[in-house]
């Protein structure tokens, strides 16, 4: 069995984790699933509640899971063990949930693959989704070569993959972005779509407005799944990451954001429903009627593709770590077995839009839907309020603030609120988001 020999792993640069932390929390979720969220919640109003949220909740869970990484140079399992090993159940936690959110992601994520072939032969139909995700041979083939790509990035290494990845992909991304903006501002409906986005309307504002708003804000970040705690620590001593925490945030929901001046202009607000109806039947309606539409939607999925690519590569790498670090693996064989293991774990829920009765009706969710809650929402959001308490009342926040200021000489009068934030704010809103899931039995993400 062919075993780790060489050192842990390091970003080349700080821009480098930067960018791969930001193409970690970017993903599809970014690209769709906030604008439908926006809508169902009051447009310009939950915008401005979700980006309240970012700053409150999402920011010191990212410096949280960042620090607790760098200070120990290991992967979750490893990293809270190094402190107290009664907590290494968290980190467990953290690598089971990034594995199998991995293996239904990767379904989903083989559709950009199946509609970047299909606008780039002018075949695109909003009446051809639910065939497409019922053809079992295209939902397996997509998925594993999806996952294959990831694989190989992952194969590669940090530096030489993962980091070389972002710094391509992620300026490319943000380019076919903004490419995309510019084309639907041209649009009849882009005044009417920009008009709801932006301004808030103060009377569509409920308990509703709140919880989605923090949900969205929690979800968009990656957090809970030991994905930030395994990138930050690859960080040196050196870097600030209190610049780099604020970085990553911002990087991640700057494009949320303009996802919303994509998605808005082309639909208007007239949106029925959201997830995969959205970018896969609605846009696609839009697409087919505009001048250019094919060219516009060969972009729009290559970008959906590279926001995919982004995350399962970071979800990869959380268990790749965890095998390289605890088991002494080399990375090419963690790999490797991940990769067998995610693709198998994966054919239930490629199987389980259509393919198969009873996988797609299991329990009234079908399969992958209940993967996505068990795993994608209450394992994901458990996970972050273990990391808050652990930090806040285990670990401490003094000795985190020590691991900080080996770049940061000015965290120390913001350490009082960190406090608050982490023992008693973020906690109480992780308690209701869990306490909304399990009641309702529907998830935030």
């Amino acid at each position: 069995m062919p075993t780790q020999t060489t050192q842990r792993a390091q970003w080349g640069s700080k821009i480098g984790f930067i960018l791969a932390a930001a193409g970690s929390a970017i993903g599809l979720g970014n690209i769709w699933r906030f604008p439908y969220v926006t809508q169902e919640n009051g447009g310009g109003i939950f915008v401005l509640f979700y980006l309240l949220a970012v700053v409150a909740i999402g920011l010191p869970v990212m410096l949280a899971e960042i620090t607790l990484g760098r200070h120990t140079g290991k992967n979750p399992v490893g990293a809270f063990g190094a402190i107290d090993p009664k907590w290494k159940f968290v980190g467990a936690l953290g690598v089971l949930t990034g594995t199998a959110i991995l293996s239904y992601y990767g379904v989903v994520a083989g559709w950009t693959l199946g509609y970047v072939l299909k606008s780039a032969q002018g075949e695109l139909s909003p009446e051809a989704f639910g065939a497409f995700v019922a053809d079992p041979v295209a939902q397996v083939s997509y998925m594993v070569l999806f996952l294959a790509v990831t694989a190989l990035v992952v194969a590669l290494g940090v530096q030489k993959g993962i980091e070389r990845m972002s710094r391509f992909l992620m300026p490319l991304l943000l380019l076919l972005l903004l490419g995309l903006i510019v084309r639907s501002l041209t649009l009849p409906t882009a005044a009417e779509g920009l008009r709801f986005y932006l301004w808030p309307n103060f009377e569509a504002v409920s308990a509703k407005t709140f919880l989605f708003a923090v949900g969205q804000a929690f979800f968009s970040l990656s957090l809970g799944m030991g994905a930030m705690m395994t990138y930050g620590g690859y960080l040196s001593k050196k870097e600030n990451l209190v610049s780099s925490a604020v970085a990553v945030v911002g990087l991640d929901t700057l494009i949320a954001i303009l996802a919303g001046f994509l998605i808005f202009p082309v639909i208007g607000h007239s949106l029925d429903k959201g997830g995969a109806t959205l970018v896969f039947v609605t846009m696609i309606q839009q697409f087919n009627t505009m001048p250019g539409g094919q060219i516009v939607a060969l972009f729009f999925f290559v970008l959906l593709a590279l926001a995919a690519l982004t995350s399962t590569v970071s979800l990869l790498e959380v268990a790749t770590a965890y095998l390289t670090d605890e088991w002494k693996l080399s990375r090419k064989f963690s790999v490797a077995i991940l990769f067998l293991f995610c693709s198998l774990l994966a054919v239930p829920s490629a199987l389980s839009l259509g393919a198969v009765d009873w996988l797609s009706t299991l329990g009234g969710k079908g399969f992958l839907g209940w993967f996505d809650f068990l795993f994608g929402n209450i394992s994901l959001t458990l996970g972050a309020l273990l990391t808050c308490l652990f930090l806040a009342y285990r670990w401490g926040v003094k000795n985190a603030a020590v691991e900080i200021a080996e770049g940061c000489s000015w965290f120390e009068p913001l350490l009082p609120l960190w406090r608050v934030l982490l023992g008693v704010v973020v906690p109480l809103a992780i308690l209701v988001l869990l306490g909304y899931m399990l009641i309702t039995g529907a998830g935030l993400g």
